[in-house]
């Protein structure tokens, strides 16, 4: 649909937009969501998370049996029974966590949190949750101190299409409280919407709440990321290893992170 240029980024590719594409981007600034309504979204983020969950309950999003495929790094981590312990960060209804179970990966222990009250009652009512195995609590990881239920050093963390729905000034908070619950050698798994996205494109003026940030019609927000700001992101914690354009997805491993792109990270 649209060519690439020449500006690459170990190895990736920048997408160039077309004329009509610049002209969409151009028109979603005609009219800014206003500072008074957009401070207002960030205070109420937990709100309009508990509303979405009301009103979708475990409907929203589909299983995500991809994740081993996509994230093989998994299937090692959990297939040595009672040794690695898994964080999945921003757990919605638990969409990632029962089919890692379902597909007989074992963990030592699971911890699972989210913003959301109706989240994580919604994720405690699966017919596969185990108390004696599994931890799900609710956390703001903007926050210090985040991951006070975790009392234990964490293998492998999760942070897929998660990191896009918390404001950018946040964003390095929650990069040094992940950091700081993975044990050493520990991995994280990132995944998320990348930059030029067909979704980005399609937001209407009045949704734009700053550089590549946008709010939804249910008052939820999503961000799109480029490579470099994820590099920048992660890089005073984490080692640039290598990229490769034939995958979609970032993998970020702690002192060891690897970023896998196409043209988005999504």
């Amino acid at each position: 649909m649209t060519e690439s240029n020449s500006n690459t980024l170990m190895g990736h590719v920048a997408k160039r937009l077309t004329q009509e594409e610049i002209d969409l981007m151009k028109a979603q600034n005609s009219r800014m969501v206003s500072e008074f309504r957009a401070n207002q979204l960030e205070k109420e983020a937990k709100k309009h998370w508990d509303l979405f969950y009301k009103r979708n309950t475990t409907r929203f999003f589909k299983d995500r049996h991809w994740t081993t495929r996509e994230f093989d790094e998994l299937l090692g981590l959990g297939s040595i029974e009672n040794e690695n312990v898994l964080l999945e960060i921003g757990c919605g209804v638990g969409n990632l966590i029962y089919p890692l179970l379902e597909d007989g990966l074992k963990f030592k222990k699971i911890f699972a949190c989210d913003l959301s009250t109706n989240a994580i009652e919604l994720t405690k009512s699966h017919s596969l949750y185990d108390s004696e195995k599994m931890k799900v609590f609710r956390t703001d990881i903007t926050t210090d101190n985040c991951f006070f239920e975790v009392d234990c050093p964490v293998n492998a963390a999760t942070l897929i299409f998660v990191l896009s729905a918390i404001h950018p000034q946040k964003f390095k908070m929650v990069a040094q409280n992940i950091y700081n619950v993975l044990d050493t050698g520990g991995i994280l798994l990132f995944r998320d919407y990348g930059l030029y996205d067909m979704a980005q494109l399609r937001f209407k003026p009045g949704h734009k709440i700053a550089e590549n940030f946008y709010m939804r019609q249910d008052g939820t927000r999503t961000y799109y990321f480029s490579i470099e700001e994820i590099c920048e992101l992660f890089k005073s914690n984490f080692r640039t290893s290598e990229i490769e354009e034939s995958l979609r997805e970032i993998v970020i491993i702690k002192g060891l992170w690897m970023i896998m792109d196409n043209k988005r990270l999504h």
